[in-house]
Formats: C-alpha cells, sequence, structure tokens
C-alpha cells in the first residue's frame, strides 16, 4: 500500500503584490487548503483530491485562478485549467473560459467526453450545458490593478495540486486566470501538457510564464525523464537547467510514483505547501 503524498501551489509571491501581510496570507491560506486537501485525500482518488484542492485554490481571492483572475487587455477574464488523470492517462482541459466560478469543475466534466480540450465560446456552451452558471470572477484589487497597468502586464500566477494516494495513482490539475492584460485568443500553458502532466510514474503541475514553460515543455519533459527511469530531483533539475539559455521563468510542485516531493522554481519564489504521513511544509 502506498503512503498517499499532496503538493499544492499558488503561483509566484510576486504575482499580486510582495507585501509582507500578503506572503503570510497567502501561506496561511496554503496552509489551511493543504489540511483540507490531505484530509480529503485520505478517503478519496489522487485525481479526486488534486480537483478538489484547485477547486479551494480558485475560491480563494489570494491566488490568479478562479475568482481574483487577471483580467486581459480587453477589459475580460477568460481562464484555464486542466486535469490529467496519471491512471488513465486521460487529459482534459478548457482555454479562455469566461464567467464560470470553477473551470476545474468544467474540466472535470470534460474527462468523459470524446473532445476533452475545448476553447472560448464553445467551453462555454459546454458549461452552461453542464449546469455551470454565471459568475463574475472579478474582485476590486483586480479592476485597481487593470486600470493602473493598463501599459504594462505583471509576471504571474497559478495554482495548482499533485496528488498521490494510497493506491498509488497520481493526478495533476492545473488552472490559472492568465498573465493579465495578454492579447486576446493567447493560450496559457494550463491546459496543456507543458503545464500540467501526470502518468503512472510521475505529476507535475507548473506556474509562471506559460510561454516560457511551453517552450520548455516543462511538465511533460520532467514526467518522461522520470517514466524513463531518471530520479524526480534529477529530472527536475535537468529540465531547468534547459530553461536557463532563454532565462525561463517557471515553478513546478511535483510527486512522482514512491512518494518523493519537490519543489522548484527558476526565479524567487513560487508560494507552495506539501503533506505527507511525515510533513507538512509552507514555503516563504
Amino acid at each position: 500500500m502506498t503512503k498517499p503524498a499532496i503538493t499544492i501551489h499558488g503561483g509566484f509571491f510576486s504575482e499580486l503584490t510582495t507585501s509582507p501581510e500578503t506572503k503570510l496570507a497567502k501561506q496561511e491560506a496554503l496552509r489551511f487548503i493543504i489540511r483540507k486537501s490531505w484530509d480529503f485525500l485520505q478517503t478519496h482518488s489522487a485525481l479526486q483530491t488534486a480537483i478538489y484542492a484547485c477547486t479551494l485554490l480558485e475560491d480563494d481571492p489570494l491566488f490568479n485562478a478562479g475568482t481574483g483572475s487577471q483580467i486581459q487587455s480587453d477589459g475580460v477574464i477568460r481562464m484555464s485549467a486542466s486535469i490529467c488523470d496519471g491512471e488513465t492517462q486521460k487529459f482534459s482541459g478548457v482555454i479562455n473560459l469566461e464567467d464560470v466560478k470553477n473551470p476545474v469543475l468544467v474540466a472535470e466534466k470534460l474527462l468523459d467526453c470524446e473532445d476533452r480540450i475545448l476553447a472560448g465560446e464553445g467551453a462555454l456552451r459546454f458549461a452552461r450545458s453542464h449546469g455551470f452558471g454565471y459568475y463574475d470572477p472579478r474582485i476590486p484589487i483586480r479592476i485597481q490593478d487593470y486600470e493602473a497597468r493598463k501599459k504594462a502586464a505583471s509576471k504571474t500566477g497559478t495554482i495548482g495540486c499533485v496528488a498521490l494516494d494510497s493506491e498509488g495513482r497520481l493526478a495533476a490539475a492545473t488552472s490559472t486566470g492568465g498573465k493579465g492584460f495578454e492579447i486576446v485568443g493567447r493560450v496559457s500553458d494550463s491546459a496543456t501538457v507543458a503545464g500540467n502532466y501526470a502518468n503512472q510514474f510521475c505529476g507535475v503541475s507548473c506556474t509562471g510564464v506559460g510561454e516560457d514553460i511551453v517552450n520548455g515543455a516543462v511538465a511533460a519533459k520532467i514526467v518522461t525523464r522520470v517514466t524513463d527511469g531518471m530520479p524526480l530531483k534529477e529530472a527536475v533539475e535537468k529540465t531547468f537547467a534547459e530553461l536557463k539559455p532563454f532565462d525561463g521563468f517557471a515553478g513546478i510542485v511535483a510527486i512522482d510514483h514512491f512518494g518523493n516531493m519537490i519543489q522548484k522554481d527558476s526565479h524567487p519564489h513560487i508560494v507552495y505547501a506539501l503533506k505527507n504521513e511525515g510533513s507538512e511544509e509552507i514555503f516563504g
């Protein structure tokens, strides 16, 4: 029987503000969410837990996903999220989805569909047809930030979870509100295998600049290397070394099938938490 493990992240500290108060608030939020998600994992699968943890993160306005997502250049919030089930090797996602509360739950509905990645208007029609009603994810600070930064977008934030359950199953889920003030139609890494991927050997969730993460194929590379027999730490280090030539801005959380957990960022600092039977850590 496998010992369960879970790790979550809430993007980079610089994504909203660098104030000590916000850092502390994010740390406390992650501590609360990882404890709730750990309890949930005791009686649920890795897939169910990864989705559950992401909904909690999406619902917290401190993080750039779901409620509190960044506003794009035309004043509209468009969100992306994906799920990867390591057991079935099914990947599903939504790209540039508007006016729903929890994009990761729409991605969950797509897991059982033949067409599993939907974008824009099609994603919204699918969401509405499955009972996801209208929801405005804007919060006052995002509106103020948008008005103040119409000529300068900020660097980034995303939320995610990787979970390993007692049956040895791995799953990853990732959700983002984008980088803020991006060109309409821009696609985030979060609904691609570059930003969110898992199989029976490893699961990875990414945050950072989506273009850099896609350029580096970060999650897929790490998972592939672990699958091919490379230790998790070595796979992560090698993948991040390959970001250096273009100064790639990325952070990850990952778990392998042995229960090893790791966090890594190329620019300080990703905010994350991890938990198994013997540890709990909140990075500050």
